[in-house]
């Protein structure tokens, strides 16, 4: 093994230790026992280990360059991680509060023997530490003045609420076990104990100090602006300022007009923005029938893309996507769609979370556009295909956002140039995708750089996107609770764009769309300055 990838292998131990709950680690040894430690002595600690992990990274003379630039990346996003101290403001938020990480992580666990179960009752008796760590962060963080968004701890406390009375439904027993009488004892005599604790902890010392809605962004706090500008280097792993992003947004909301007013008039015979808007959100015939029919149209959807997929990639992954319903536990709070990777250890395969709840109220003509970017030819290929390579364990499990979500929003417009969309209102869901990922530069630089209330975010997409208010709402507040992640969508694929077009420039008749896409998804995850210079060499031999 050579020093560059020992110090990957030393990066990823450093990223299990940050977040176990990671899902491009789950199935790895060792990992399904543990939580994260909150404890700030603990962070300090690692936040010092990864310092000195990306410093002799940069030291590092190799021509494993890919591998020193994700090692690299990923060091400076752990230190990048703690520093914002997310921690103890985001009460409520998917994907980053204490409550969201265990409903929503934990139940996706499949153990595939006897140690894999023990591991995951080892991980159901570390709640009540994890959680009491959560408390006592949430008041260090008010403490020095970093209060959470007051409308967002009255969310956890309903979350809390519902979850708490109704034992029987608890989403941690959905893990299929041997022993579910262990598993029960576990939760009913630790877990759900601790749950209330830290519900109390909530409606006693946190909620009483939130700041209101009219101040929801990072720039309202200690050193926000700071944070705010190194978490949008995590998300886009570029050094692009909040300005410079905001502008982008605004440019892309109006060069949409045109493509809304040609696929609008063949669709509807409408002709304007507003007008194509107004059709999408209101016509009754664009919204599904059944449970039933929204499942066989995200099927189908993936049927046509598998399908096509070997005239547009000679890498593909060894396992097909599996479609299933949102669980119904979790449902209600979820996103309309969502894909959760395999496990590492084969434990359970990529599967694509179709939302089923209130079927007959969700928008038909954003499911193919969703479909190709959350299953196949999107994540489902990219994670699945990681997974496989023969490269450090790091490039194929490390979360770049702008290359992983970069190339699923890559896959809604690719897929047109396949031929998979069914129609033009379909192309009409592609281009209203398009307005939300947009619009995201637009608001969540808003918020976070330039003080946006939260109502002025919620305005901007009903004016600028055709989603549903609960879905507007819904979005507004992920956007408060996760800074940044929501540029790394836009970025990514203008860059995995401009990259494919430099290529094709420089090639002419010799570019080749199946080389470049196996480029692109058989590099791994990859900083986008890397991906430039992986095209920019692949191009340079192929010249």
């Amino acid at each position: 093994m050579t020093q560059t990838e020992k110090l990957a292998d030393e990066v990823l131990e450093l990223l299990i230790e940050q977040d176990p709950l990671g899902e491009m680690i789950q199935g790895l040894p060792g990992v399904d026992s543990r939580l994260s430690d909150l404890d700030e002595a603990a962070e300090a600690s690692l936040r010092s280990r990864a310092l000195d992990a990306a410093r002799r990274a940069r030291a590092l003379e190799t021509d494993d360059w890919g591998t020193r630039a994700v090692a690299i990346d990923q060091a400076e996003a752990i230190v990048a991680r703690i520093d914002a101290k997310l921690v103890e403001t985001e009460v409520a938020d998917l994907m980053v509060s204490p409550i969201a990480r265990l409903h929503s992580m934990l139940p996706m666990v499949r153990p595939k023997d006897a140690e894999a179960e023990r591991d995951y009752f080892t991980r159901l008796a570390t709640i009540p530490e994890y959680l009491a760590k959560a408390a006592q962060r949430h008041r260090t963080g008010i403490a020095a003045g970093r209060t959470p968004v007051a409308s967002r701890a009255a969310y956890a406390l309903t979350h809390l609420d519902n979850y708490l009375a109704h034992p029987e439904s608890d989403p941690l027993r959905q893990v299929p076990v041997t022993d579910t009488a262990e598993r029960d004892r576990l939760i009913d005599e630790l877990v759900r104990p601790a749950f209330a604790k830290y519900r109390t902890a909530i409606a006693e010392d946190v909620a009483p100090h939130g700041r209101p809605d009219d101040k929801p962004g990072l720039c309202w706090l200690p050193d926000g602006e700071a944070t705010y500008a190194s978490l949008a280097r995590v998300h886009t792993t570029t050094d692009r300022t909040a300005e410079d992003l905001h502008q982008t947004g605004l440019a892309l909301i109006e060069a949409l007009a045109e493509e809304y007013a040609e696929i609008g008039g063949r669709a509807f015979g409408v002709r304007t923005v507003a007008e194509v808007h107004h059709r999408l959100r209101t016509d009754p015939a664009l919204k599904w029938t059944s449970a039933e029919e929204l499942l066989a149209g995200a099927r189908a959807a993936m049927d046509r893309a598998e399908a096509a997929a070997p005239r547009w990639f000679g890498l593909l992954p060894s396992q097909a996507c599996v479609l299933e319903r949102s669980p119904a536990a979790s449902e209600e709070h979820e996103a309309g769609a969502y894909y959760h990777p395999p496990a590492l250890d084969g434990s359970r395969p990529g599967i694509y979370y179709a939302n089923t709840y209130r079927a007959t109220e969700r928008d038909r003509y954003i499911s193919e556009a969703t479909a190709f970017h959350e299953a196949v030819p999107g994540h489902h290929f990219q994670c699945t295909i990681a997974q496989e390579l023969t490269l450090p364990m790091l490039r194929r499990c490390a979360a770049i956002n702008a290359y992983a979500e970069g190339w699923g929003l890559y896959c809604e417009r690719l897929a047109d140039e396949m031929g998979l969309y069914s129609d033009d209102v379909a192309r009409l869901g592609m281009l209203a995708m398009d307005s939300v990922r947009a619009a995201r530069l637009v608001v969540d630089t808003g918020l976070h750089a330039f003080g946006w209330s939260r109502q002025r975010v919620v305005d901007y997409l009903r004016d600028n996107t055709v989603m549903s208010d609960v879905e507007i709402q819904s979005e507004t507040d992920r956007y408060i609770g996760m800074p940044g992640q929501a540029l790394s969508y836009m970025v990514g694929r203008l860059e995995i764009q401009r990259l494919r077009a430099r290529a094709a420039d420089e090639l002419g008749a010799a570019f080749d769309i199946k080389a470049f896409h196996d480029l692109v998804l058989g590099s791994g995850p990859l900083p986008m300055a890397a991906l430039d210079q992986a095209v920019a060499e692949w191009t340079k031999a192929a010249a």
